[in-house]
């Protein structure tokens, strides 16, 4: 039982309305390992330079990840990242990217990384995502992540990667890029048919959907008053989420994902509640079962009929079902209706006094120079 993360490790200079932070140690691969330290054992696979420490190798280890096989390469920096963020949280505005040490890195797995039981491809390129994946071999889980600049420069390359894989792990914006379809349902469908076995869409604030098997699950973001950095917040819910499928091994079964997503957003919930890792570093094991048990008392509810109503076409898990309701007209495609005498073409209107360009002022110092 182990779980093996492949990706970047980073410095991050963040701004956000709430405070600042400069280099903070970050990297999709530190948020999901960190994350997925709190389920089992853990090991990260990174570049590093110079300037990554014994320091920032304590906080790893101290998080419960084994850090013996970060590549340490001399005489390079670190990749890092400087961005802020407005009050509209979902959108990071990148300032500085060097990628250093990153830039044309390709990963090396060891024996007892193949071995591990579940494999996480963070976002990194896709040719070496697939690479990696075939070089790991037949382990029980392999799971994916990307970014948009990868879906815009390396589509086919990411698609091919995405068929040799078990989950893909995407936000909603990457989602509709990558599928070049507006709805997330429809969307996650396209993905799913290339291959994987189940699509995790992440939905920020709002909470995230996951489609298995043509059945569809969602869950709403945890309820939070404050928060300081959603930086890695994606990268804390794939630890999360991987790390309870590890734990809870066995089938890929709808139940089982359902917790999964369910812990994923617990550790995203608390990763933004302090720049960079510091917050999932700390976490207890109370707090993650304090929250998971919150999402099931906010998400449970009983189904009680309002009328009699007759059932068909058997039963569910012991439950009968509906027969499903005819298509209607805000379930069904829609044609545009054919024009009538009541929406004629228009044209733009002439110029009307009120509408004429004014000639531009002058300055009101040009009669004094």
């Amino acid at each position: 039982m182990s779980v093996t993360v492949v990706g970047s490790i980073a410095f991050d200079s963040v701004t956000t309305p709430f405070g600042s932070a400069e280099r903070e140690l970050g990297g999709s691969a530190v948020y999901a390992a960190l994350a997925a330290a709190h389920f089992g054992p853990v090991r990260i696979v990174g570049p590093v330079g110079d300037d990554f420490g014994p320091e920032h190798r304590d906080v790893l280890a101290g998080g419960g990840v084994d850090v013996s096989e970060i590549e340490h390469v001399a005489r390079t920096k670190t990749f890092s990242w400087r961005g802020r963020y407005e009050f509209d949280l979902s959108v990071a505005h990148t300032e500085e990217t060097a990628l250093n040490v990153f830039d044309g890195w390709r990963p090396r797995l060891s024996e007892e990384a193949r071995a591990s039981d579940v494999l996480f491809l963070a976002a990194m390129d896709p040719e070496s995502q697939a690479a990696v994946r075939a070089d790991w071999g037949e382990g029980r889980l392999c799971a994916l992540d990307t970014i948009a600049y990868w879906i815009e420069h390396e589509r086919d390359a990411l698609v091919d990667a995405i068929s040799r894989v078990d989950v893909v792990l995407l936000n909603d914006q990457e989602a509709r890029a990558l599928t070049r379809t507006p709805m997330l349902l429809g969307a996650a469908r396209e993905i799913a048919s290339w291959g994987p076995r189940a699509v995790v869409i992440k939905l920020g604030e709002y909470g995230c959907a996951l489609l298995h098997e043509d059945r569809y699950f969602s869950l709403p973001g945890y309820p939070l008053e404050r928060i300081a950095d959603p930086t890695g917040a994606g990268d804390a819910y794939a630890g999360g989420f991987l790390g309870y499928l590890d734990l809870a091994r066995g089938e890929l079964t709808a139940e089982v994902l359902r917790r999964a997503v369910t812990y994923g957003s617990v550790l995203a919930s608390y990763c933004v509640e302090d720049f960079g890792a510091r917050r999932i570093v700390g976490l207890t094991d109370h707090e993650v079962q304090y929250r998971a048990a919150d999402f099931k008392n906010m998400t449970h509810f009983e189904h009680v009929p309002t009328r009699t109503r007759p059932r068909e076409g058997g039963a569910q898990d012991g439950v009968p079902r509906l027969e499903r309701p005819p298509s209607t007209p805000s379930t069904r495609g829609h044609e545009a209706p054919p024009r009538t005498a009541g929406t004629p073409e228009y044209g733009s209107p002439p110029r009307t006094p009120g509408t004429e360009s004014l000639p531009r002022p002058g300055s009101p110092l040009a009669d004094d120079r």
